[in-house]
């Protein structure tokens, strides 16, 4: 079992199971709700998720024109996971909220939006290229 929670530690996650996707994710929403170059992504299923505490959320039209959910700490900001129409069933965890050995083997397996990584940022080594999701 994988666990995590935010920066303050109001609001837990765990997840059952090995994720269907390990993606390194170059979008603006996921440069933007991690306030960095990209976010690191493992999308796991649905059963076997669970949340303790009360997450707030943000739910907006994505590039894809699909809805996707954003899950945070209301008290650190922390973004914990998301779900929408592009991933039904699953959890599309915040890998950085995991730490120790389950960040480590969060090692992404693709790269979403790979032509809006910055061009100071080189391809991961090993990890599929797309031009979207």
């Amino acid at each position: 079992m994988a666990s995590g929670s935010c920066l303050c530690g109001n609001v837990s996650i765990e997840y059952q199971g090995e994720p269907a996707l390990k993606a390194l994710c170059h979008c603006t929403d996921c440069q933007k709700i991690s306030g960095s170059a990209f976010s690191v992504n493992n999308v796991v299923s649905g059963e076997g998720f669970s949340v303790t505490g009360s997450p707030k959320s943000y739910t907006k039209t994505a590039d894809s024109g699909k809805k996707i959910t954003s899950y945070f700490c209301g008290d650190c900001g922390s973004t914990l996971y998301r779900d929408g129409e592009n991933f039904p069933g699953m959890k599309i965890v915040k890998a950085g909220v995991l730490g120790g050995k389950t960040l480590e083997a969060s090692k992404p397996n693709v790269e979403l939006f790979a032509p809006e990584r910055p061009g100071w940022i080189g391809a991961l080594e090993g990890a599929e290229q797309k031009d979207t999701m």
